[in-house]
């Protein structure tokens, strides 16, 4: 369930690093700076609520596995035309995260440009690759 996407920031790239309890409570922070970073690139409003909606997803399904007490670690990084979102949590013994053919993943697939995952054993990503749209 390993899709590649292009992440590294480079000179230049802005990254913001937020790091919140593992609890649904905490998810609004979550979307609210996404939002404000999705606004700083100037994306259509559709495309920051839908932005915001995917990562809201992909916080829940690894709230669905995340070890008791964890922390959501957000990792956004700001290009000229795109906002990436990588959310990472320390993960139960054998936690898998939903199939490619999940309704999860078929919402992160429909809302960005890209999505991938991937789990360790001890820890789970989510990628989120959103492009501005160019009018």
């Amino acid at each position: 369930m390993t899709q590649l996407i292009d992440t590294e920031p480079v000179v230049g790239d802005d990254v913001v690093l937020l790091t919140v309890p593992a609890d649904g409570g905490y998810l609004s922070v979550l979307r609210t700076a996404t939002a404000g970073l999705a606004a700083r690139l100037h994306f259509a409003l559709d495309e920051i609520e839908d932005l915001r909606i995917a990562v809201d997803e992909a916080c829940a399904m690894l709230l669905a596995i995340a070890t008791r007490g964890a922390e959501l670690e957000c990792r956004f990084t700001v290009t000229d035309d795109a906002l990436t979102v990588e959310v990472t949590v320390a993960t139960v013994r054998g936690a898998r995260l939903p199939s490619e053919s999940s309704f999860a993943w078929k919402v992160l697939t429909a809302l960005t440009t890209s999505a991938a995952a991937e789990a360790n054993g001890r820890q789970a990503t989510i990628r989120l690759l959103t492009r501005r749209t160019e009018f």
